[in-house]
């Protein structure tokens, strides 16, 4: 085995941790940018007005009647399962190479981690049609771990990702039937990645692989809302692709003989991938003065993370991930309960960009079904308190993929994903 092919295999899976979360949107998206919007499963975000909604439109803030402030949190608790279904490996030994099951733990309990994801925004009225706004998210934010010694071990065991979202807009008012937006966006990802690599002989310890990348990268967004009646606004948007770099660095030790030692190394590397654009369309309409029905249709454009692009000192390789453009569809109502008190409830389908044939126990993903409910309180006439729970199922899927890995055993990865999320949110809207 040459130090170069090690290199190779490394930096691919840099990139793979990049790509690779599950909580409350498919892939690795995460949508609890608004706790407002929680209450209604995300079904009136592009259509409606004020700070809460920029992540979804630029145009919200346009005409404001004062400026806002918001902020949110979201805790998400995930119930998760994976079941070993008949892996195994190939391991390099003449003549034909010998080929046994992946051992060790056969079911990984709850591998998704629960966390905490934050929100924070401002929108500022300069006059009756111009407004400012920033937006600080973190749309993709996750933790995954497995056992050391669980049989996910050589495709992963620790996945950590964490990113910072900065969006600034400008919003106009053109007329009573016209609100425009635009905003320039600024995104950091810092992540990390852990796995086991096989030795050639099946009585050696496992090898580790550590590796870590971050960078910055850039992107827009913009948007209009069409106001045709006081009742209705109909709101459109569209959230571009992002070119995402990560520089790196790649560890690799605890390989033995016959393996040359000289496959135990540290080195940096460069990988890329396109995260996707997200294109909304949506509408709330004002039925009477107590209800309002929201909807919106998005479509999430994962066809963008077609492949990993690395390159490192030597070489370049590409490793294709064959994921697809989806469609999210939601719905909601708000209910006027009191001068004070609003209701929400609300439901999304949310299907999953993966491949069925190449999913990884990184991205145990499948296809999810939200809903949704939701209040909020005006404790004063500058004040509201926002409170949301979300609960998400998960449809049963498989992992299945086959990697030769940096030690040139073939690993055939085959399980049974279980799962189920709660979403708790919680959040304040101050306006001035």
């Amino acid at each position: 085995m040459s130090l170069k092919r090690t290199h190779l295999a490394a930096g691919v899976a840099l990139l793979t941790l990049a790509a690779a979360t599950q909580a409350s949107a498919s892939a690795f998206y995460l949508q609890e940018q608004s706790v407002r919007g929680t209450g209604r499963a995300y079904s009136g975000e592009v259509a409606d007005k004020g700070v809460g909604s920029l992540w979804w439109n630029p145009a919200s803030i346009a005409g404001i009647d004062r400026s806002e402030i918001a902020l949110g949190v979201n805790a998400i608790q995930v119930n998760s399962k994976v079941v070993n279904n008949g892996s195994t490996i190939t391991r390099p030994v003449p003549p034909a190479g010998l080929t046994t099951p992946i051992g060790g733990a056969g079911t990984a309990f709850d591998p998704i981690n629960d966390g905490v994801v934050p929100n924070l925004g401002g929108a500022f009225k300069i006059n009756d049609k111009l407004s400012l706004g920033m937006a600080v998210s973190a749309p993709y934010n996750f933790t995954t771990e497995y056992n050391a010694d669980s049989f996910t071990r050589y495709d992963a065991l620790k996945s950590h990702l964490r990113t910072i979202n900065i969006d600034t807009v400008v919003a106009y008012r053109v007329n009573d039937m016209l609100d425009l937006g635009v905003g320039f966006t600024a995104l950091y990802a810092d992540a990390t990645l852990t796995n086991a690599l096989p030795n050639i002989s099946p009585l050696q310890p496992d090898g580790h692989q550590s590796l870590k990348g971050d960078g910055w990268a850039y992107g827009y967004t913009v948007g209009a809302q069409l106001h045709p009646s006081k009742s209705l606004t109909i709101g459109a948007s569209y959230r571009s692709k992002i070119d995402q770099k990560l520089d790196g660095t790649v560890a690799v030790s605890g390989l033995l003989a016959p393996i040359p030692a000289a496959s135990n190394f540290s080195t940096d590397g460069q990988a890329k991938i396109t995260l996707p654009w997200i294109a909304n369309l949506g509408a709330r309409w004002a039925v009477n003065d107590q209800w309002t029905l929201n909807a919106s249709v998005s479509r999430v454009g994962w066809g963008e993370f077609d492949a990993i692009r690395v390159t490192y000192t030597g070489g370049a390789s590409t490793s294709v991930q064959d994921y697809k453009d989806v469609t999210t569809y939601a719905a909601g109502v708000d209910f006027q309960a009191s001068p004070r008190l609003t209701l929400r409830a609300g439901v999304q389908y949310d299907p999953t960009p993966t491949p069925d044939v190449g999913r990884t126990a990184r991205v145990p993903d499948g296809d999810r079904m939200m809903y949704a409910a939701g209040a909020t309180w005006a404790a004063t006439d500058d004040l509201k308190l926002d409170a949301a729970i979300n609960y998400i199922a998960f449809d049963d899927s498989t992992i299945n993929r086959t990697d030769v890995t940096a030690t040139s055993s073939t690993a055939r990865l085959n399980g049974e994903v279980t799962g189920s999320a709660v979403v708790l949110s919680a959040g304040a809207r101050f306006s001035f």
